[in-house]
Parts: C-alpha cells; sequence; structure tokens
C-alpha cells in the first residue's frame, strides 16, 4: 500500500513539473552570427607561400605569405639605373648652379659690409648699387640654368615616384592578417596565379559571438542597451545557458523573418537586437538560440 502511495506521489509530481515547463517561452528566437571579414590579394602574381588552412587561428598583423616580387625587383633596379644615368648627365649643370649659389652668397656678403660702411659714412652708394647689381646677375644665371635642367629634373622626380611606387606594390605582395581571428574559408592554394583583389580566405572572430534575435514591440520595454540576459543552446539532455549582452537594438521594425517563427508568427512586426555572448567553443555561425529577459541564471560548464 505504502509503495502505491509513493507511485501516486511521484506520478502527480512529475505531472505538475512537466506541466509547469511546458508553459515556460523563451522572449525571443535566433541564430548566432560574427563578423565576417574577407582578405583579397592586393597585387598580381603568383602566390608563391600561402599558410592558411580552414580553421587556424590567426593573430593580428600574422605574415602568413606572400606573392612573387621578382618582376617589382627587376622593374625596380631598371629604375635605379636609369635614375644614375640622368644623373650623370645633369652633374655638370648642378656643379654650375652650386658654383653660382657660392658666388651669391659673397655677394649678399658684401652687400651687408658695403651698407654699413655707408653708415659710418666709409662707403659710397655707388659701391652699394654695383654689388645689388652683381647680384641680380647671379640670379638670373641661376635661374638660367635651372631653366636649363629643369627636363632632367622632372625626369629624375618621375622616376622617383615610380620607385615609390614599385616599393608600395612589393611591401603589398607580402600578405598579412589584418584582425585576429578563426579562418571560415580558403580560396587560394600555393603556386595559383592570383590577382588584385581576388578572394585568399575568410576570416571571423569567434571568441565573441552575436545572437541576433527578434522581440515583439511589447517587449522593447524590457529592454536595454548593456542589459544582461540569457542565451540558451540545445544540449546534450537540456538545455545550455550562457550569460549574454544586449550590444545593438534596431531603430526600425521589421516582418519576422521566416525561418524563425510559424506562418502565422511571420505576419508581425518585430524588433532585430544582438546579444554578445562569450563563446566557449560550442557556439558555432547560424547555431539556433533561445533569449531569456528573466531566467538570468546560467549553467556553463
Amino acid at each position: 500500500m505504502k509503495n502505491k502511495i509513493y507511485i501516486l506521489t511521484l506520478i502527480i509530481i512529475t505531472t505538475i513539473l512537466s506541466c509547469g515547463n511546458s508553459n515556460d517561452k523563451a522572449d525571443g528566437y535566433g541564430n548566432f552570427e560574427a563578423t565576417e571579414i574577407t582578405i583579397s590579394a592586393e597585387n598580381n602574381g603568383k602566390l608563391m607561400q600561402f599558410d592558411v588552412n580552414e580553421g587556424n587561428t590567426l593573430e593580428k598583423k600574422q605574415f602568413i605569405g606572400y606573392i612573387d616580387t621578382i618582376p617589382l625587383a627587376l622593374k625596380r633596379e631598371q629604375l635605379e639605373v636609369s635614375k644614375a644615368v640622368i644623373s650623370s648627365k645633369s652633374k655638370g649643370v648642378l656643379s654650375q648652379i652650386a658654383v653660382l649659389n657660392s658666388k651669391l652668397r659673397t655677394a649678399y656678403t658684401n652687400k651687408t659690409r658695403t651698407e654699413n660702411l655707408i653708415k659710418d659714412k666709409a662707403g659710397t652708394q655707388k659701391q652699394l648699387d654695383d654689388i645689388s647689381g652683381e647680384i641680380d646677375v647671379i640670379k638670373n644665371q641661376i635661374r638660367s640654368v635651372e631653366i636649363q635642367n629643369a627636363p632632367v629634373v622632372n625626369e629624375l622626380k618621375s622616376i622617383d615616384v615610380q620607385l615609390k611606387q614599385i616599393d608600395d606594390q612589393i611591401e603589398k605582395s607580402k600578405i598579412v592578417n589584418p584582425v585576429k581571428g578563426t579562418v571560415l574559408t580558403k580560396y587560394a592554394e600555393p603556386n595559383e596565379i592570383t590577382a588584385f583583389g581576388k578572394p585568399l580566405y575568410k576570416i571571423a572572430d569567434l571568441s565573441t559571438m552575436q545572437l541576433r534575435v527578434y522581440i515583439s514591440e511589447t517587449q522593447l520595454a524590457n529592454i536595454k542597451i548593456g542589459q544582461e540576459v540569457t542565451v540558451k543552446i540545445d544540449d546534450a539532455e537540456d538545455m545550455k545557458s550562457y550569460k549574454g549582452t544586449i550590444s545593438w537594438m534596431a531603430s526600425e521594425a521589421e516582418f519576422t523573418p521566416k525561418i524563425i517563427q510559424t506562418k502565422e508568427e511571420r505576419v508581425a512586426l518585430v524588433y532585430a537586437v544582438k546579444v554578445d555572448v562569450k563563446n566557449d567553443g560550442s557556439l558555432k555561425i547560424g547555431m539556433p538560440a533561445e533569449l531569456w529577459l528573466n531566467n538570468t541564471s546560467t549553467n556553463n560548464q
């Protein structure tokens, strides 16, 4: 008799608990996402080295490969030779300018000295006029030589600009990872010919995932940016819980996405919300999850 009473009591308690659980309903449903960045080639050529595999975790500014730079190096060497030839041709003209500049400095010194003599009434105005005329002559000579040398100078400047462009292209031939994250997709292999703008790999920071959920207008009053919430995912036997923080809320309503709700609920207007969740390795892009506003208890394992 006692056994029957015990079994009956157990059945009643189980029924009550199951009924209570059936009434529980999440405040929002959605899927995890992450900011995905596609890294592309910044130069043309053969991919000489490319140390990337899907699933690898890369650090920011980590060197992972390079594109063949031999053609660029040869072009740079050719420009250096051209610059040396042009410079040798202009040395005579440049030396003339140096001599004239030296004469100009001496003339200015003589002018200052003469002006001081005139103040002391030991010099004449004619001496000052002669020196001023000499300065004008030297300036005209310098200007004339510079005009003659202008094509050479411009050509040298043009070569310097081309050298800077080559150096920039050589630097961009290095493949350096721009952000810390996990490689999601690999698009190229070593020894392939790549081109400017061609995707090499896709990366995303999975250490913190964003759960995009949709809530009704009546729920807006219960949430705010920075608020801590509970996020639940399916586990082997029960639901696994995580702490989350609301990081973004949409300013405009939209129709509920078809992948989330039933046909009847899809006609309702909802607001998108993003929740940041620290990833312990279990959370994946596209994984469904639930948002709970009232239940803040967690069961991280």
